[in-house]
């Protein structure tokens, strides 16, 4: 039956079964837990629901309000954008994230009538022009961030809060503005917010069932919260693997219940307590297992053609792909052969050589590895010595092989590999190469010419790796797929070898290959792929790549996917760790362009008083622990014991969601933080709860019900005010100069104020055509015309006299102490200090007599560095053509360096932008 009335107010209810003085008659005599009373969110008064409602239809207008503003790619719509795009045309891609929210993503895309021809290349790409349904598309993250708001609310009721306390949580999340900005836009922090917030209320809902004792067990309501957590779980992980961190905190308090279980050996036998293990692992285990897998089968059945992940996978795993798939080829690989050779390691590309030379070393013909079938990767094995006829003469020419009885290549057999292409042998020498020019490493070129007989710097042992070759005759001599060997070179003894060094743009930007001495042995094993001879006819024993099948591949993804998380661990522009995290340190700079800008950035009202929330539970457990130590009775009292277990469920939530980022060396960002927030928000209320309505007691609180409102209503009206403050970061709206500095509280907050008008009526300002010669390149859309000059080179002066007045723009260079420095004293520092970019650009507007006018007469804002848009790609230069202001700062005396260009120029970059995989 309902624990409360519906005629009663919200906030007014009192909790039954409840001590208000923090004992109870006795304790229970089973699993049951002190104090607990029912809180079924199925049988809350109709006045919760309908409060319930109001909220949600609150976040509905917060979050969609304006929702196809920015109309262009934001931060990582790039990526998630981009595989919708990528799901619809079934091209196999490679991302560190599993695929339930992408899959989403692609579905309210594909609804709505996307055909998959956009590529949300870069950030600030118009949406507009090629007709994207990106709203439809941003509508599922937002509906996510929405479902959160009745998830909280239901939750702190399911803990026990009272209904005041439920909807301050709920408005909390409305008005955070990090969670508004994530829920607006295609990125996958929103699906992941809502799974996590789903799991935490059936696990809440759960263990409220549970403390309830023996009577509420295997119950269908019992049933129904741990099967829907397993399902929130599967849900959680399915989108990214911080839903690992969620199974961590479920499957930490599964224990601690199974272990409180089993200390009650009167009502719990043997026998029964297996029965509840078995509940927990079938839901807990079995079903998440189940569901994550199946988004994987679902994922395979999408991407069934060759793209632009597939270099990531195995040669066996691409085998799988439409027209990836090969012809049986012969088995036995012999003298004389025509082969390609495959990389082991590095994502498996081909020995490759073109015509085209080393710019420096040799200056011989370059030899690759290239990951595309080509005829340049086709290749002659030669013997060391050419074969001798029936008449006792050697058989000249590379073809002399064709036709003799077929020679098998077996361990330790010397060869000369000659490209047929091009007519020149595989060959190395005590050079170093281009790029990797180490001592160890020797240069690998292409020499010769045709008829040319070679010299002893073409010879290589082949070495086969017996414990990575298949089948007994495998490791004896060289069959196709099937032995994995070396290629040692005689005369310098070093191996052929391959690594994820790529060359610059005079080697195609295709991966090198060198001859290592002492190579590691991943990065220096081959086999063949390929292999054809005259004398191998169709009835030649064939061999094919095996079929993974759908567990191989599953298996392998997974193993790609922990890899190249790991792998991304090069800086970025807008990364921040963990330490700064909790106390809203930093933000990231999503998008920028038309004098607006988007900053992820916290309410500082929430994010703080979360922190503090957690902090005072950690005060308190450790002074409890010490109380407890010295022999004192606390946990004898009741609210004592809720306190300590109901927040410390949600502490530990949120420490599993915060700490395990510390051991992590990839790239982190401050949205990494949102799953540990939502955790904080909801300690927070209880512990407001806990302190109005339990413990409150000696002040009068909680016998007065409206002085914990009116702390709820304040607390809500200062976080809208803050919210208020900053939504023009979150929504992409006009802003102010002024406006923007008077709320930038520090420093380390790096968006830019530069970017917006001066006045708001600039933004509404129609620009005139003008003579003025913009201080930067102008905008090119993608049909091809330039935009007019923005607002910010047209100044009243102009609008009277236009040809009379011009805009400067230089570079100007000061010391480490502030002092300018002339042109004399930076060419003489040139190639001794680094010179640092600042953000701001120094502009000065000139008249026709070359005076300079005041900036405020001009009534113009400052350019920004992310009115163009950007680069995305890691080797494209991060110059937006601007001039900006820089700093010498000297270096080592010992050691000069290049002048160097700060990464951080101010302009939104999507995360992992230098990873393949991510793209």
């Amino acid at each position: 039956m309902s624990l409360r009335t519906s005629s009663k107010s919200w906030g007014d209810e009192k909790e039954v079964g409840r001590p208000r003085n923090g004992t109870t008659k006795e304790k229970p005599m089973d699993y049951t837990s002190h104090g607990i009373t029912d809180n079924d969110v199925f049988m809350l008064p109709s006045s919760d629901f309908q409060l319930m409602g109001l909220l949600t239809v609150v976040a509905a207008v917060v979050r969609l309000f304006r929702i196809y503003q920015p109309s262009s790619v934001v931060f990582d719509e790039v990526h998630f954008g981009g595989f919708a795009s990528k799901y619809i045309k079934g091209k196999f891609f490679m991302d560190v994230h599993p695929p339930l929210a992408k899959l989403l993503l692609t579905l309210a895309g594909w609804m709505a009538g996307f055909d998959g021809e956009f590529d949300f290349k870069d950030i600030g790409k118009d949406y507009l022009e090629p007709g994207v349904p990106y709203v439809a598309m941003r509508l599922l993250p937002a509906i996510m961030g929405i479902l959160t708001v009745p998830m909280i609310f239901l939750t702190l009721k399911a803990a026990g809060c009272r209904t005041m306390t439920a909807a301050l949580g709920a408005g909390m999340v409305i008005f955070e503005n990090g969670l508004l900005t994530q829920s607006r836009l295609i990125l996958l922090d929103s699906p992941l917010i809502a799974f996590t917030a789903f799991t935490a209320l059936a696990w809440t809902c759960f263990t409220n069932q549970h403390e309830q004792g023996p009577s509420k067990a295997f119950d269908p309501s019992w049933w129904f919260w741990l099967a829907a957590t397993g399902f929130g779980l599967g849900a959680t992980v399915s989108v990214k693997w911080v839903g690992l961190f969620t199974i961590a905190w479920v499957g930490t308090l599964t224990i601690v219940q199974l272990w409180v279980l089993l200390g009650d050996n009167k009502n719990v036998t043997v026998r029964l307590w297996f029965k509840h293990f078995l509940a927990r692992f079938f839901c807990l285990i079995i079903i998440p297992v189940t569901f994550y897998i199946t988004l994987f089968g679902i994922h395979f059945l999408c991407l069934v053609n060759p793209g632009d992940g597939d270099g990531f996978m195995s040669s066996e795993f691409q085998a799988t792909l439409n027209s990836k798939a090969m012809q049986d080829v012969p088995v036995d690989v012999m003298m004389g052969s025509r082969v390609s050779i495959r990389h082991h390691n590095t994502h498996g590309g081909y020995l490759h050589s073109h015509n085209s030379m080393y710019p420096t070393g040799s200056k011989q013909q370059q030899i690759t590895l290239y990951p595309h079938k080509d005829e340049n990767n086709v290749w002659l094995l030669e013997n060391q010595t050419q074969p001798v006829g029936l008449n006792g003469e050697e058989i000249k020419g590379v073809k002399a092989w064709d036709d003799i009885e077929p020679v098998s290549i077996v361990d330790g057999s010397i060869l000369r590999l000659y490209h047929v292409v091009t007519d020149r042998r595989l060959h190395s020498h005590d050079v170093r190469p281009p790029v990797s020019e180490a001592d160890w490493q020797n240069e690998v070129s292409a020499y010769g010419y045709e008829g040319f007989e070679g010299d002893a710097n073409d010879l290589f042992r082949v070495e086969i790796i017996k414990s990575l070759s298949d089948g007994a005759l495998a490791k004896m001599q060289v069959r196709t797929i099937e032995t994995k060997f070396k290629l040692v070179h005689i005369m310098t003894g070093c191996s052929l070898f391959s690594h994820k060094v790529k060359l610059p743009d005079w080697g195609f930007e295709q991966q090198e290959v060198t001859c290592a001495k002492q190579g590691t042995l991943p990065n220096s094993i081959w086999y063949v792929e390929q292999n054809e001879h005259p004398k191998l006819g169709t009835d030649a024993e064939k061999v094919n790549y095996k079929n993974p099948g759908f567990l191989g591949k599953f298996w392998e993804l997974q193993k790609v996917m922990w890899t190249t998380n790991a792998g991304l661990v090069e800086s970025h522009a807008w990364d921040s760790r963990p330490p700064s995290w909790p106390i809203l340190r930093r933000g990231i700079n999503f998008w920028g362009k038309d004098h607006r800008q988007i900053y992820l950035l916290g309410n500082p009202i929430i994010w703080w008083s979360s922190t503090v929330a957690v902090g005072i539970y950690i005060v308190f457990k450790g002074l409890s622990v010490l109380r407890w130590q010295r022999g004192f009775n606390d946990y004898d009292n009741v609210n004592f014991k809720r306190f300590d277990y109901e927040i410390g469920m949600s502490v530990l939530g949120w420490a599993f969601h915060y700490f395990p980022f510390y051991l992590m060396q990839r790239q982190l960002f401050l949205h990494h933080y949102f799953p540990a927030l939502y955790f904080a928000i909801i300690a927070m209320c209880q512990v407001y709860d806990f302190a109005t309505n339990r413990v409150g007691g000696a002040f009068g609180v909680r016998d007065t019900p409206a002085i914990g409102r009116t702390g709820i209503v304040a607390f809500l009206a200062a976080s809208v005010v803050a919210f208020t403050l900053y939504a023009p970061l979150s929504y992409g709206n006009p802003w102010t100069q002024q406006a923007c500095q008077s709320v930038k509280l520090f420093d380390t907050w790096d968006f830019d104020c530069n970017t917006f008008h001066t006045d708001l009526d600039q933004y509404n300002m129609i620009q005139p055509s003008s003579n003025i010669e913009p201080t930067a390149a102008p905008e090119v859309p993608a049909g091809g015309q330039k935009k007019p000059p923005p607002a910010e080179h047209v100044t009243p002066q102009a609008s009277v006299d236009q040809a009379s007045i011009h805009r400067e723009e230089k570079i100007e260079y000061r010391d480490q102490d502030g002092n300018l420095l002339d042109e004399e004293q930076v060419a003489e520092l040139e190639g001794k200090v680094s010179f640092q970019t600042r953000y701001e650009t120094r502009t000065k507007v000139i008249d026709a007599d070359g005076n300079e006018i005041e900036e405020s007469s001009a009534g113009t804002a400052p350019p920004h560095p992310a009115d163009r848009e950007p680069e995305t790609a890691a080797d494209q230069p991060e110059d937006d053509g601007r001039d900006y202001p820089a700093t010498a700062s000297p270096e080592d005396d010992q050691r000069k360096e290049r002048p160097v260009k700060r990464k951080n120029d101010g302009k939104p970059r999507p995360a992992s932008e230098a990873k393949d995989a991510t793209k």
